[in-house]
């Protein structure tokens, strides 16, 4: 009660932020009315004007009023001309100038904040404001859509205010070549998708060999149209860049897929059976046992037609429940587990899993029982060290064993993708097929997902199923998580229609505010409640006599259907009615906004998916309003309140008339998976529902929300989850790509290659060193020379060395001297102008090869690190502290790959022929193995006297991570002690502590 006085008193906190705002309105108008006196030309200098203003100081928050006022006043003036402007084709007549709300919604988003406004309230108008004032500061400003064709609508319309203010507009598109895609991003406005933002990204900072292969120029400033779908329904997937994978894995989803189409069909004729043996137990009154047979049918095959089918009556419902609850408790678990040992496999909608069953590996291997058991490869390795083998015949044992796991490991993997594939993946539901293709169709907004595939061999396993071709696998070769690339930008703002429910979800991930901003005329469209039906069929049946009336009377009607599935079950029984209608699904997606535009017209009946032609304006044609507006109708309650409240506010734009109704049955997923099913079949029973029967009341509206707010708690942790483990790859990915860069920018690549020698070289000297008291062992003391000569061409021998006579210091020092030299001899048989480029490439190579390996790892590390909660650990923190260990590990061997690949690459064939002749002759003789061709090393093996040793070389191969005491500094860095030379010069780190070979300056 308190709080609802004090509501009325001070206003809600929305209010409150949205009345600070309005005597800023004020100003702007003022600024506009003075500005109408102005001629064309200076209106236009105020953009130069506002500029160099910018450039002596001045803040964005303190051109705000007079920025906006000179948009708000070209909009004027090119709505007064009557300026056409051509937009994808169309010739559209400007005719919009910002209302004071939309002034608000703009401040909102200078302020990186989210403008919540109702649908036909010009969002795209009102990000010309913050835009336009952002851009000035000439670091670029980036929109992003929902899709290809809005971009570039949008840039070609909202273009036209800005190009006549002087800005530049750019556009990105999907086929674009990188030296076009450049050109826009140096443009002062660059209107694209995320996904075209993200996979430049990543192009420009894991794949760029150069840096003008690099096309983007920072990330300040975003504006992101539709924001929720963007940041919230996309975000579940991430952006991937994969090719070829480097570990080839044969797969055998073609060769499973019969036995395991076999044992899908035969489990849909054993859940038969048992339903046919529960309707026979029911009519008899043995309800106990029937329940438990529906039970059992329900986890064998939750989504057969007939079991739904027996649950349109409440009182089957209830024995099912009944039944149901009693197997969860722990006293019947064993019971449980027996249960669908009976079956072939066992079913679970809401994990997305299936589960095989001892008889249904029996029935795919009948002759071999451990067919589907992965071989304990320890114990093995265990029992082969115990059995006396030559070497060579333990080696082939390993390779057995190991092939042998590799087998069944891929045979388990295969069956059970192929049964995710057959029970779980529905086709016009889950994807379509096109052109002999499997298309991922998105569940939020209908529209295919081009280029995506499911990951894990899913997608392969659904072709598969189609019977179309199977493409190979791929590997990641550089990826990250659409909210990590958006935490990217300095400042972020987004507008939509629908924020507010996901407003905690928001503020969490993106540290962005809601702000509601009031309609500029009030919204008079009528929600009526939820109409709820025992059955689909009757559902359908309702929703096609509604359709009719509405035709009849000339009413426009929006159909959101949740799948291409529905959308087209329900256009064949409207053509057999002769309802003449239009459909927009995955398979029309081209025509989207066109199909989208003309719902609006008398009579018109549109089925589209949930989101199809989100962000296209329905305006109503004339004579429409009197019949009572556009009419919207949900034939299904989605996942998420969000989504329906966007289906909801196609229709009464402006103050237009328009009505929503959503149409629920029994049998919907949303139901059955997360509805309170015990108090719906109570409700069922006492009011004697019968076929064809419906019910409305505000309670079951807030029933159906309270099953939507399950899943979106749900949903939002799993989004959450898979944020905290992309955030460890994330600083992984930070570092790597930093130093990427900097790579790319640098004039001296040189200096990559020497940091990475003097800490390769340090790391294996102190090695070697370690417990010696300051003097090597003769044994010591080989092993590093063998290391030393079998890296680098120096032929070093104990005489020369003297390793024994040296401290780590010394010892260090001599072989990065000697190393030095012997690359600056190379460097003269080298072509100057590509020999910059070679070092850049070899340290490139380096790093991305070993890379991708890793990031190839850490998919394996994360697909199994569930397992760990099994040991009681926190399946996180285990994927921290392993990923950490592997990042660590990766980014020595990176170095040791940059070492060994400096004397192995030139920048021809002669020019290494010839550094080869500069060579002392024994080293050509004795050292050869290094460099030459085996059959080379064969024939030198007679001549050798101090070759390496076998174990000398795989030691030096393996990367042991090194670890330092107190933070690295970087060769260029300054000496932190400000330390100088002769001329007063304060010295560089490398001529200072780093010369004596350390890390970390003493002094520091």
């Amino acid at each position: 009660m308190l709080q609802w006085i004090l509501k009325k008193i001070v206003g809600t906190k929305n209010q409150r932020e949205v009345s600070k705002l309005w005597p800023r309105v004020q100003t702007i108008n003022d600024f506009e009315t003075a500005f109408q006196s102005l001629s064309e030309e200076a209106l236009k200098a105020k953009t130069a004007e506002f500029r160099a203003r910018y450039e002596k100081g001045e803040t964005l928050d303190a051109l705000l009023p007079e920025a906006f006022a000179v948009v708000k006043n070209a909009c004027r003036r090119l709505t007064e001309a009557k300026t056409v402007a051509s937009v994808r084709g169309y010739e559209r007549v400007w005719n919009m100038i910002p209302f004071d709300v939309q002034l608000i919604g703009g401040m909102v988003l200078h302020s990186g904040r989210i403008s919540e406004m109702a649908t036909g309230e010009g969002k795209t108008l009102v990000a010309t404001l913050p835009v336009y004032l952002n851009a000035l500061t000439g670091k670029g400003v980036h929109v992003v859509t929902v899709n290809d064709y809005l971009a570039a609508r949008d840039a070609e319309w909202m273009g036209l205010v800005y190009r006549y203010l002087g800005l530049t507009v750019g556009c990105l598109q999907n086929s674009q070549s990188p030296a076009v895609r450049r050109e826009q991003y140096q443009c002062d406005i660059t209107y694209g998708t995320n996904s075209e933002f993200g996979f430049d990204y990543l192009r420009d900072n894991g794949m760029a060999v150069s840096a003008a292969d690099q096309v983007q120029r920072g990330h300040v400033f975003a504006i992101v149209d539709e924001v929720d779908s963007i940041l919230i329904d996309e975000a579940r997937t991430p952006l991937i860049i994969s090719g070829p994978t480097t570990v080839v894995r044969e797969h055998h989803y073609d060769k499973f897929k019969p036995s395991v189409e076999s044992l899908f069909n035969e489990q849909s004729r054993q859940i038969n059976a048992l339903l046919a043996e529960a309707e026979e137990l029911l009519k008899k009154g043995e309800n106990e046992a029937a329940g438990r047979l529906l039970y059992k049918a329900k986890e064998g095959m939750p989504k057969s037609k007939r079991l739904r089918k027996l649950l349109e009556e409440p009182a089957h419902r209830k024995w099912l429940e009944k039944s149901e609850l009693s197997f969860v408790q722990d006293a019947m678990r064993e019971e449980l587990f027996k249960l669908k040992e009976e079956m072939f496999f066992s079913i679970d909608e809401r994990s997305n899993e299936v589960n095989l069953s001892e008889k249904g590996r029996h029935f795919l291997s009948p002759t071999d029982e451990h067919a589907f058991t992965l071989p304990d490869i320890i114990h093995e390795y265990a029992l082969l060290d115990n059995q006396t083998l030559t070497p060579d015949e333990k080696r082939k044992r390993r390779q057995q064993i190991q092939s042998n796991y590799d087998s069944v490991n891929e045979r388990i993997h295969a069956v059970s993708q192929l049964l995710r594939a057959f029970c779980l993946y529905e086709k016009d539901v889950h994807y379509v097929v096109v052109e002999n293709k499997v298309c991922i169709v998105d569940e939020y907004t209908g529209r295919m997902l081009a280029g995506r595939r499911w990951s894990d061999g899913l997608h392969q396993a659904v072709e598969a199923k189609e019977g179309v071709a199977i493409e190979s696998e791929t590997q990641t070769y550089a990826t990250i998580t659409i909210q990590n690339y958006f935490r990217l930008y300095k400042k972020l703002a987004g507008m939509t229609g629908t924020a507010e429910t996901d407003a905690s979800e928001f503020k969490e991930i993106y540290k962005m505010d809601v702000v509601v901003i009031p309609t500029n005329r009030v919204c008079v469209r009528q929600d009526f409640n939820d109409v709820v039906y025992k059955t689909r069929r009757d559902k359908y049946a309702a929703i096609i006599a509604e359709l009719k009336e509405c035709h009849s009377r000339k009413q426009p009607v929006l159909v959101g259907t949740i799948s291409v599935e529905v959308s087209e079950l329900l256009s064949r029984m409207l053509k057999r009615d002769g309802i003449p209608h239009t459909v927009l699904n995955a398979k029309f997606h081209q025509q989207e906004a066109e199909i989208v535009e003309r719902a609006g017209y008398a009579g018109a009946i549109t089925i589209a998916t949930n989101m199809a032609g989100r962000g296209t304006d329905i305006k109503l044609a004339e004579g429409v309003a009197d019949s009572g507006g556009l009419h919207v109708i949900g034939t299904e309650r989605h996942e998420s309140r969000r989504i329906d409240r966007q289906l909801r506010g196609r229709c009464a734009r402006q103050g237009d008339p328009g009505s929503s109704r959503f149409y629920v049955s029994f049998e919907d997923d949303l139901m059955r998976l997360f509805g309170a099913s015990e108090k719906i079949t109570a409700l069922m029973e006492r009011f004697g529902f019968k076929d064809g029967e419906d019910l409305q009341h505000p309670w079951l509206n807030k029933s159906v929300e309270t099953a939507q707010k399950r899943v979106e708690a749900h949903n939002f942790q799993i989004r959450k989850r898979t944020l905290e483990y992309d955030d460890v790859l994330n600083k992984q990915r930070e570092i790597v790509y930093g130093y990427r860069n900097e790579l790319l920018r640098t004039e001296a690549p040189r200096e990559f290659i020497l940091e990475a020698l003097e800490e390769v070289v340090d790391g294996r000297v102190r090695s070697h060193y370690a417990g010696s008291e300051g003097a090597l062992s003769p044994d010591a003391e080989g092993e590093l020379l063998d290391w030393v000569n079998t890296t680098f061409p120096l032929g070093l021998t104990r005489e020369e060395a003297e390793f024994q006579r040296k401290n780590v210091d010394e010892a260090y020092q001599l072989i990065v001297t000697k190393v030095v030299q012997a690359y600056e001899v190379k460097e003269k048989y080298e072509d100057p102008d590509a020999l910059r480029a070679l070092e850049r490439y070899t340290v490139l190579g380096a790093v991305d090869k070993l890379w991708q390996a890793h990031l190839y790892g850490m998919d394996g590390l994360r697909s199994g690190i569930h397992l760990r909660a099994y040991a009681q650990r926190d399946p996180l923190i285990e994927y921290k502290k392993e990923g950490f260990e592997m990042f660590e590990e990766m980014w020595s061997t990176v170095k040791h790959e940059i070492v060994n690949n400096i004397f192995r690459s030139a920048t021809s064939l002669m020019a290494f022929e010839n550094f080869l002749k500069d060579l002392p002759q024994k080293l050509v003789h004795q050292e050869l193995g290094a460099f030459a061709t085996p059959a080379e090393q064969q024939s030198a093996a007679g001549i050798a006297t101090a070759g390496p040793r076998e174990d000398v070389v795989a030691e030096a191969i393996k990367a042991t991570p090194m670890r330092r005491e107190g933070p690295k500094i970087g060769r260029n860095d300054p000496c932190p002690k400000a330390r100088k030379n002769d001329q007063g010069n304060v010295l560089k780190f490398k001529n200072c502590c780093g010369k004596e070979g350390l890390e970390s300056c003493k002094f520091h």
